[in-house]
């Protein structure tokens, strides 16, 4: 008999359809039984050895919530019959779309270490929230949680994985895995290598207890960045060349995007993109659609136009686009963009069809940033493109790595056109309340409001909400520095260096009118009609062991 191997993962839910994803450790037919009767089946596909299932559950009855088995062949298998969780659940939103509407999110999420181990990096927010939400089923809990990147390391492991890779291949032989170097000159033995590897950190971050109950019964989207494959992935032009130039790279940028699109993308998707998606048919339609995946991964890698990774949801009237800010990107110093020309006029396409209440723009790397890094960014922007000659370009390209400037305030163009959009999109009768971009990153939490030129200013109320992460840790230098970044004279000294390499000034100013504030941490807004609430909460630990949600700030936004 089958059995479960991964998951089971709540992933889209709308009114009366969901989609379940699991993996099982042989191909079967995977089911999801309803107690109110609703129910769906898929029948597994095959990666690499591996057997998953998107399960499209119909026939939910809005407004409601149910429990849910999860059955491979005719053997339950979930919840497990020692759960000492409640019962996994599908809440549905009414018809109307006219409830509250929860958006938890945050980025940057190592690993818990096994139970009784010492965290180094304090209490896991996810943990925490699981703990919370499990203690008191019935009160408040996330409608939807947004996983805004670096949802898995492979470039930073823990100890426990290193020793599960030594116990798999010699980390020290002179092996095609073993004997090359990382961009960072670190032995690649300790990343992951394959495709693998990638499923071990996939096991090792969705198997935690608390964590696995949570993604089974509050639904998730997904947005990859840089460690989810490495550490500056896609930086620049110079980088991604050095990369390609390396043994290793191709097995790891194809097990990467092919793991990504398995764990992550396919859950994101509405049922109606699933049934429509050529690739996931044709990995369904043969018995092993390893090769028709790590085709379409090479072909993904080669060209950012024939892969999108952005997405769309809407929530009654709340609208969430998720940008990918990774593997779309124009690299070509000259012509250097955030977004390529295709995706950038998706991007602007759904931001202004129609009209809705709340207007949610995900991406992993923040629109605004200390006033000090952004105009950093955009000095070592002018200076790798040779503003300043070679000499200058050749330490700005150094810069730019080692200083990780390579946010929206690196791509200038890209960081006006998006800003552009945002005011268009916030504009004219049909306006939403509120335009916010959601991102992650910086290992620390703040909220910075924009302002415009006087008679240029939208009508809907613009925020950053910035939150990470959910558990990691930042050096005390990074603190103080993000906090000096905010500060007047970080505000003047990121004038000159615009100075230097005559960057041209943002059209817009913006302040932070919340934070920083630093921890292991979740934002979550709450959206009712044309009102919303901002509240982040820390997980912290206190005496006799308790670790516990506790809210550090709350705010009206509209």
């Amino acid at each position: 008999m089958a059995r479960l191997r991964l998951g089971p993962l709540l992933r889209y839910v709308d009114g009366d359809t969901a989609t379940v994803w699991v993996e099982a450790d042989r191909p079967c037919a995977a089911e999801v039984r309803c107690a109110d009767g609703a129910r769906g089946t898929a029948r597994t596909f095959q990666i690499a050895g591996h057997h998953y299932a998107l399960i499209p559950v119909t026939g939910l009855t809005p407004g409601t919530e149910t429990a849910y088995e999860v059955h491979l062949g005719e053997q339950a298998v979930w919840p497990p019959p020692d759960s000492a969780f409640p019962a996994s659940t599908i809440r549905t939103p009414s018809a109307t779309g006219d409830e509250e509407l929860r958006v938890t999110f945050g980025s940057c999420r190592w690993a818990a270490p096994p139970s009784g181990e010492r965290d180094p990096v304090g209490p896991d927010a996810l943990d925490t929230l699981a703990a919370r939400i499990s203690a008191a089923p019935d009160t408040e809990r996330p409608d939807v949680l947004l996983l805004l990147g670096d949802q898995v390391y492979a470039d930073q492991t823990s100890k426990a994985t290193q020793r599960w890779l030594a116990a798999r291949r010699n980390l020290s032989a002179p092996s095609p895995s073993s004997r090359l170097r990382s961009n960072r000159g670190d032995p690649i033995g300790v990343q992951v290598a394959d495709y693998e590897e990638y499923t071990h950190l996939y096991y090792e971050s969705w198997l935690d207890p608390e964590v696995r109950w949570l993604l089974s019964t509050v639904p998730s989207c997904m947005i990859f960045d840089d460690h989810d494959v490495i550490d500056d992935w896609n930086t620049s032009a110079a980088w991604l060349a050095e990369m390609r130039a390396t043994p290793w790279w191709r097995e790891r940028i194809l097990s990467g995007l092919m793991s990504y699109w398995v764990h992550q993308h396919l859950g994101n998707l509405r049922p109606e993109e699933l049934e429509s998606d050529e690739l996931y048919a044709a990995v369904r339609a043969t018995p092993d659609g390893t090769d028709t995946l790590r085709a379409f991964a090479a072909a993904a890698d080669a060209d950012a136009t024939a892969a999108r990774w952005s997405y769309r949801r809407d929530f009654g009237r709340v609208r969430l686009l998720m940008v990918d800010t990774r593997a779309a990107r124009v690299l070509e110093e000259g012509k250097r963009a955030m977004l390529d020309a295709d995706e950038a006029r998706w991007l602007r396409e759904q931001a202004l069809e129609g009209d809705c209440d709340h207007l949610l723009i995900g991406t992993s790397l923040p629109w605004l940033l200390p006033h000090l890094i952004h105009d950093a960014e955009g000095w070592n922007a002018a200076l790798c493109r040779g503003e300043r000659g070679e000499r200058w370009a050749r330490f700005g390209e150094d810069l730019r790595r080692r200083s990780d400037l390579e946010h929206w305030a690196a791509f200038p163009q890209s960081f006006e056109a998006l800003t552009a959009l945002i005011a268009e999109a916030g504009s004219g009768t049909a306006a939403p309340a509120t335009v916010c971009v959601l991102s992650g990153d910086v290992h620390h939490a703040y909220v910075a409001e924009p302002s415009w030129p006087a008679g240029d200013a939208p009508e809907s109320r613009v925020l950053q909400l910035t939150c990470s992460p959910v558990h990691n840790s930042i050096p005390t230098s990074i603190k103080l520095g993000f906090r000096f970044g905010w500060s007047r004279v970080g505000r003047a000294l990121g004038r000159r260096f615009a100075r230097h390499a005559q960057v041209t000034q943002a059209g817009i100013d913006w302040r932070r009118t919340g934070g920083p504030w630093f921890g292991n941490q979740l934002m979550t807004l709450t959206l009712r009609g044309r009102t919303a609430h901002l509240r982040l909460d820390q997980a912290r630990a206190r005496r006799g062991g308790t670790i516990r949600l506790e809210t550090a700030d709350r705010r009206k936004l509209s």
